[in-house]
């Protein structure tokens, strides 16, 4: 699963209203539109790492296999495969979903601005293909193909990967921060490509993507393997499985709390309204407090614990430096009190787990230096075992902060997600049938998985998720 719609639409997360003036005035259709992409993205989001980052640890089993002649490494790279192909499929079907989604749900925001909009997207289909094709080759390559061969094969599976998730964060960003497009009498008249899929927000947005995929699939993997470690697993197959992802995990984390901290400051130029909502704050002034926790209550920040000039040293280096509070936003457009708690407590939660991640790499680090083994360490294996799950909230929490935040626009400055909404019929049952379709697949994918493990337990290895069974030649009489 190469490209997801996932990370881009996430803008229309919680049903929050803005005024109880425009809340009276919002379409019926607003709430269940809401609620829906709600479901869907936040189930369609976790399938992205594996289709970024999944497959590049299955190349790194890949490639170890093939300098080292490590059949355990060997084994897993076929296993890790298989598992793909089967996430590569779900995700292609809540994909497919999300797109339809996109005319049923949001009419006027493709009929506004899809001639800039669908850019992207278009690129991104180009990426999906490719990756779609060379995913059957190398599923299907195994023991077809040289192993060097079949090693390149899987190579633009990867690139795909990153292609088709920068070409969806192109369009995320886009909406966030807009341009390249010329509008005469509310249509759009002239489309600039270049600039419409490489916006101001694109890069910063796009790296922290990718490294993002990377950290959720390294530590969610190393949990499968640390569980299975601490159950009592204790072959060379299961610490080789523990180590690849770990290790990238690892790497990527510090990357990510960098650029984490690099894009605090873009928003703070670019985007700061959304800056706002993040620190919680009400009024414009210098000498900012960063808050931890905390929520606002009728314009006052409750509950918090307050670091004095915090934010303003975060934002600018200086205890002086000026942010720009809620109160600069126009009453008409500004967000609630309940929106604001909810994007300022999502960024606490992921900053902090990401914190934890980080930590969990440092032990790591220190383990291996001092012991060059950490399967004896039943603390830091607790550790990793859970490590996937928080990765994943705090990757949802990132996304709500990046998409929420941008309440209630759907295009900042130029369209409201309320002017965007299907305004007719009835959304409800169509939320309802999404809910099934994605309980279908929830279900067809945990039973193909552990139809996977059982004959994996047993020491069978079919040679796909698909493919029929081989049957074995019978034995010639000596």
């Amino acid at each position: 699963m190469v490209s997801s719609l996932c990370v881009t639409l996430a803008a229309f997360l919680p049903a929050t209203a803005l005024t109880s003036a425009a809340q009276a005035s919002e379409p019926a259709q607003l709430l269940p539109a809401r609620e829906q992409m709600a479901f869907t993205l936040g189930f369609h989001i976790i399938l992205v790492p594996f289709g970024v980052a999944f497959t590049f640890i299955t190349m790194i089993a890949n490639y170890r296999a093939i300098r080292r002649g490590d059949e355990e490494a060997l084994l897993l790279a076929k296993r890790w495969s298989k598992v793909a192909a089967i996430l590569f499929a779900v995700g292609a079907v809540s994909g497919t979903v999300l797109s339809f989604e996109m005319g049923l749900l949001w009419p006027e925001l493709m009929k506004r601005y899809g001639a800039a909009y669908g850019i992207p997207f278009a690129v991104e289909g180009i990426f999906f293909f490719l990756e779609a094709i060379f995913v059957a080759i190398y599923i299907y390559g195994w023991d077809r193909l040289s192993p060097w061969l079949h090693f390149w094969s899987g190579l633009p599976v990867v690139l795909g990967g990153v292609g088709g998730t920068l070409s969806v964060v192109a369009a995320n960003s886009w909406m966030n921060t807009p341009s390249g497009i010329t509008v005469r009498n509310g249509q759009v008249v002239d489309v600039s490509v270049w600039r419409v899929f490489f916006n101001h927000a694109f890069w910063y947005e796009s790296i922290h993507m990718l490294l993002a995929a990377y950290v959720v699939a390294g530590f969610a993997v190393a949990g499968v393997y640390a569980v299975g470690i601490l159950r009592g697993r204790r072959d060379r197959y299961h610490r080789i499985g523990l180590l690849i992802p770990l290790v990238v995990a690892s790497v990527a984390i510090p990357l990510q709390i960098v650029m984490g901290d690099v894009i605090t400051r873009e928003v703070f130029h670019a985007e700061p309204a959304k800056f706002a909502a993040i620190e919680i704050l009400p009024h414009t002034g210098d000498h900012i407090p960063e808050v931890l926790g905390g929520v606002l209550i009728h314009g006052k920040v409750r509950y918090g614990i307050q670091i004095p000039d915090g934010a303003s040293l975060l934002s600018g280096f200086s205890p002086s430096t000026r942010i720009n509070g809620l109160e600069s936003i126009p009453a008409s457009v500004r967000p609630t009190d309940r929106l604001v708690s909810i994007v300022h407590l999502c960024f606490d939660v992921m900053v902090g787990a990401g914190f934890l991640l980080l930590g969990l790499a440092l032990w790591f680090a220190i383990a291996w230096w001092r012991r060059r083994d950490v399967i004896d360490n039943r603390w830091l294996l607790r550790a990793t075992s859970i490590s996937g799950v928080v990765a994943i909230v705090s990757l949802e929490c990132g996304w709500v902060v990046t998409e929420v935040g941008r309440q209630p626009w759907t295009v900042v400055g130029r369209l409201l997600t309320r002017d965007a909404v299907q305004t007719s019929g009835n959304l409800w049952p169509f939320f309802a049938g999404a809910i099934a379709i994605y309980a279908a697949m929830s279900v067809g994918a945990v039973l193909a998985l552990r139809s996977l493990r059982r004959r994996w337990a047993a020491g069978e290895d079919p040679p796909g998720p698909y493919a029929p069974e081989v049957e074995s030649e019978p034995a010639v009489p000596a």
